[in-house]
């Protein structure tokens, strides 16, 4: 995800501070908290961190520290999450990566499910399919029998090996039984500005990031990822109603802890983001950026994790992506 799909200005500095300031609420002292960022700075999740901490230091009459830990697609970010004190002075916002790393890497310093505590997935950033103008196809129905009759003649951008748009084509390719060639790119602003200029034909993006070219007619929107359409895009079908009934993927944001963080202290950070995300003002936020709020409570956040733990394994099996 690009960082400006989740910029984060003015009222939305409210989301986080909202989320997060009652289950942090026992801090005492002036130690700063921290919210561990295991990505670069510019990233989506930093981005989203950084707009927000200002506010989230005022509701906690606190410092906070927002610190970026980059390196390996989130690893090294998580490894210090995992290490730090069960405090409830440090959190961190992960993305999808986290579950797709195990599968990724071929050794890891951590357990991904054992070594954190899952407090709450936030929400979920559909993606769309999009394709270059130059691609004869109108409709996903149109793609499917166009790869089927054309084979090894498509292909697909992502932003990197193992990279969420990269998966969500590999299951695309997998539940549409065609073949398309991936092509790998630093980054989402290279992969857009060539499916803009024709270089590529397909692409999966956040649909914040695809609905200014969508509606510009400089792409064309085939399907959105998730079983449910997107605000941003509610004239786009989701893949499983264009024709793929199986279909269903879409990039998340969790909050988490290390491991054996008090369960009082986590049912009390679970409830405080429950009772943000029921806020109108915060729905609205959300619904402005994509993002489908979930709030699940934590009993059910650790099975979420297993079972995209999984599913992220297999895809990422079938695509052969590995890194050192």
């Amino acid at each position: 995800m690009n960082s400006s799909n989740l910029a984060c200005m003015g009222r939305r500095c409210l989301l986080l501070a909202a989320l997060v300031a009652g289950g942090l609420a026992h801090a005492q002292g002036d130690k700063p908290v921290r919210v561990i960022v295991p990505l670069t700075t510019g990233s989506t999740v930093d981005t989203l961190a950084r707009a927000l901490s200002p506010p989230l230091a005022r509701a906690l009459g606190q410092p906070v520290v927002v610190e970026n830990i980059a390196g390996a697609g989130g690893v090294s970010g998580t490894a210090q999450l995992v290490r730090a004190p069960k405090d409830g002075q440090t959190l961190a916002l992960v993305s999808s990566n986290h579950v797709i790393n195990p599968a990724i890497y071929k050794s890891m310093p951590f357990d991904t499910l054992k070594d954190i505590t899952p407090i709450t997935v936030v929400g979920t950033v559909p993606l769309v399919l999009v394709a270059t103008n130059a691609l004869p196809v109108k409709s996903l129905k149109d793609l499917v029998a166009y790869a089927k009759a054309n084979p090894g003649k498509v292909d697909y951008g992502s932003a990197g090996n193992g990279s969420v748009l990269h998966l969500a084509a590999e299951l695309l390719k997998s539940e549409g039984g065609i073949f398309l060639t991936h092509i790998p790119y630093k980054g989402t602003g290279p992969l857009t500005t060539d499916l803009i200029g024709g270089q590529i034909h397909l692409a999966f993006l956040s649909v914040t990031a695809a609905a200014p070219h969508v509606k510009a007619g400089r792409l064309k929107a085939l399907g959105v990822s998730t079983t449910q359409r997107s605000q941003v895009l509610p004239e786009v079908p989701t893949l499983a109603e264009a024709g793929l009934p199986g279909y269903s993927f879409d990039a998340w944001i969790a909050l988490i802890g290390p491991a054996g963080l008090p369960k009082a202290q986590v049912q009390k950070l679970y409830q405080d983001v429950k009772a943000t995300l029921a806020q109108k003002e915060v729905q609205d936020i959300m619904a402005a950026q994509g993002i489908a709020p979930v709030g699940s409570p934590p009993e059910s956040a650790e099975p979420f994790f297993k079972a995209e733990l999984a599913k992220h394994a297999d895809l990422v099996r079938r695509s052969g992506a590995v890194k050192d």
